[in-house]
């Protein structure tokens, strides 16, 4: 059995395996990673035969610790080395086992942008459609709340108002995000389950954004992840992620970067409460977010030009438009769904 794991920026980890009915009987774990001294890399596949191919991540790293004693690790350690056997184990995927697709479609409204998540994502877990990268145009201002957030809690609606900005409920989790044409990047991975397979939820984030990283750091951003969703540099942070897996095998993924801001506007818009500031060590929101294009000097059709070439580079794309069955699934999905107030106010 064949696993990998690149560690979100680190080195290639990758094992190899001989089972014997539910048991390692031989693990061979090699990668471009830096170990010393030499002989601790068989120490790390002795430490790994005759482990159950049940055994949880948490069981293989602590076996792979405990003979890395004086050892020195770069660019991996022994979480990492667990979850590419658990990748091994469970038949996960490689980036490149997959043809991918990608959508950069027209400017839509905020609705829209919600239910055509929902339906991309169902539609490759039904096997309709490849793994998609999709970037998005947004069509007006917008507040999109997560899942579970209560929208008189997050949102301020008068404010709302005043600057014409939609609120919409997205179906992933965590916190909320202000957008606005032109000065927001948006995009979306639909991939099956078996591409973050012996991946906790967490490390699931940072291996998802991994190429975006990559792409920011080619642009010249100091850009790194910070558990559990965000990507920031020592200017401030970047962008915030999040998931939902769903029926079928698939995966969510969305990431939002802000790329130019009106602070002042999102403060009269959002309530950001003085707990949330404190939690990220900063006293004001303005500098919570600090935007691309003062990073870049770009424009950002070219960053996001940059990002997708990244992407591109590293695993394939090929070009799609967006069909018009899944716009009437989608248009269909706002109207009994998305763009109903009981979706939005599920949570009050």
């Amino acid at each position: 059995m064949h696993g990998e794991y690149k560690v979100p920026g680190g080195k290639l980890v990758v094992a190899d395996l001989v089972l014997n009915g539910d048991v390692i009987e031989k693990a061979t774990i090699s990668g471009d990673f830096f170990l010393e001294p030499d002989d601790a890399l068989e120490r790390i596949n002795t430490a790994l035969a005759g482990v159950s191919v049940a055994a949880p991540a948490a069981q293989l790293s602590a076996r792979v610790q405990a003979v890395l004693d004086g050892a020195v690790t770069l660019g991996f350690s022994a979480d990492a080395v667990a979850v590419a056997v658990r990748r091994a184990v469970t038949g996960a995927t490689t980036w490149t086992d997959h043809e991918w697709h990608f959508l950069h479609d027209e400017p839509r409204d905020p609705a829209t942008q919600m239910a055509l998540d929902e339906v991309l994502a169902e539609q490759v877990g039904a096997g309709e459609r490849p793994p998609t990268l999709r970037v998005w145009e947004w069509a007006s201002n917008a507040v999109i709340i997560g899942s579970f957030q209560s929208v008189r809690n997050e949102v301020d609606l008068d404010g709302a108002a005043k600057h014409d900005v939609s609120v919409v409920r997205r179906i992933s989790g965590g916190g909320a995000m202000f957008v606005e044409p032109g000065n927001t990047i948006t995009y979306s991975l639909y991939v099956p389950e078996s591409l973050v397979s012996g991946l906790s939820f967490i490390d699931s984030y940072a291996f998802l954004d991994d190429w975006v990283v990559g792409a920011l750091n080619e642009l010249g951003i100091e850009a790194t992840y910070q558990p559990i969703n965000d990507i920031t540099s020592p200017a401030g942070k970047i962008a915030g992620a999040a998931q939902k897996r769903l029926a079928g095998g698939v995966v969510l993924h969305h990431t939002t970067m802000a790329y130019d801001i009106d602070a002042a506007k999102m403060l009269e818009v959002l309530r950001i409460g003085r707990e949330k500031l404190s939690d990220k060590g900063t006293k004001s929101a303005v500098k919570r977010v600090d935007p691309l294009r003062s990073q870049t000097g770009l424009a950002r059709a070219d960053v996001i030009d940059r990002m997708v070439s990244t992407f591109r580079s590293r695993y394939g794309l090929a070009q799609e438009a967006l069909d018009e069955r899944t716009l009437a699934l989608a248009r269909d999905r706002v109207a009994t769904k998305f763009g109903t107030e009981e979706w939005l106010h599920r949570v009050p």
